[in-house]
């Protein structure tokens, strides 16, 4: 599984705000203590009359303490980084990739709210049903990515279905035959005999590689390749993000996306596996549930991981460690030791 940075209270973060506040008063008072000071003479004669007034201590002080404050505002906001393994389960089932095409022509509009959402609705549906089997995720545009191994953490594989944008694969395209034969690379590593399967979600407007000869290299595998159809004949344009405007082409003219029935259902016979458009229905989900149901189950072990590893410790403990060394800066120099300069 992917290890993700994140936060488990993120709202403590807002707290950070505070520190540019608290640096620019800590300035304000600075500078009008100084103005005070020049009020009652030289400063060169101030200082001898002070001699052990020190002008740099008190702001080492103040910055190491706003130091361990971050720290402690960082702390709070529990920073969690990596996942641990709680248990190891027996269980029989199958094994599935979900293969998610993020390309940007998915933001399409021709189905409700857009092309991905509804494909991401349908995965989220599809891996409560797969709960008691290994589900792997891949996303793919013009390149494909592994972004959940096998695994059976279904929960996991929901929490990150929801944060997918076309944004995450950087380079543009439709590379569904890489994604086949990363799925195809996933499952073999499992020693498992259970069935085998890959699922494409896309609109299928492959201009990268030859998807059809990927499924057939799956089915030899004796792996099944289903492809869900997102999206519709008639198409729709293609919404440029954070504007109001469309993709256009070099001569100027909008671009209509649309969903190719045809290559869908070439890839999934290749794949022998079934092909079928996704609508507002429940159909789609029923059918690919139906496929998926001929596959034979077997023993599967795999590792739950829900737990996620708490770094807030880090942060704490440098907090205590900075919050020390501001006790130990004295505000003044020590008359016995004023010949040491430490700071």
């Amino acid at each position: 599984m992917t290890d993700m940075f994140q936060f488990a209270q993120p709202d403590y973060l807002f707290l950070l705000l505070l520190i540019p506040v608290v640096l620019l008063l800590f300035y304000y008072s600075s500078r009008m203590s100084h103005k005070d000071l020049v009020k009652f003479g030289n400063r060169e004669l101030l200082r001898d009359l002070m001699p052990h007034v020190s002008t740099i201590r008190p702001a080492l002080k103040f910055y190491v303490a706003v130091i361990a404050l971050i720290f402690i505002i960082i702390a709070l906001a529990r920073p969690q980084f990596g996942s641990k393994p709680e248990e190891t389960l027996q269980r029989r089932g199958i094994e599935v990739m979900l293969a998610l095409d993020v390309s940007n022509s998915m933001l399409a509009g021709d189905v409700s709210p857009n092309r991905l959402e509804r494909a991401k609705q349908l995965l989220s549906k599809l891996s409560e049903d797969l709960a008691k089997d290994k589900v792997g995720v891949i996303v793919f545009a013009g390149d494909a990515r592994m972004q959940i191994p096998l695994t059976a953490d279904y929960v996991t594989a929901q929490m990150f279905l929801s944060s997918i944008t076309p944004a995450i694969i950087p380079r543009q395209g439709t590379a569904i035959g890489s994604a086949i034969d990363l799925g195809i690379s996933g499952l073999q590593d499992s020693n498992s005999k259970a069935g085998k399967a890959i699922i494409v979600l896309t609109d299928v407007e492959n201009h990268e590689d030859n998807a059809v000869e990927a499924a057939k290299f799956a089915a030899k595998k004796d792996i099944l390749v289903n492809v869900v159809g997102i999206g519709t004949p008639d198409g729709a344009p293609i919404p440029i993000e954070g504007t109001q405007e469309f993709k256009k082409d070099l001569s100027g003219n909008v671009v209509i996306t649309k969903l190719n029935e045809d290559m869908g259902k070439e890839i999934a016979s290749a794949g022998k596996g079934i092909y079928v458009r996704a609508d507002n229905s429940n159909g789609a989900l029923k059918a690919i549930e139906a496929s998926l149901g001929r596959l034979a189950m077997a023993p599967v072990e795999t590792k739950i991981y829900s737990q996620r590893n708490e770094q807030f410790a880090i942060f704490a403990w440098l907090a205590f460690f900075l919050l020390v060394i501001d006790l130990l800066i004295l505000g003044r120099q020590n008359k016995w030791i004023s010949r040491i300069k430490f700071f």
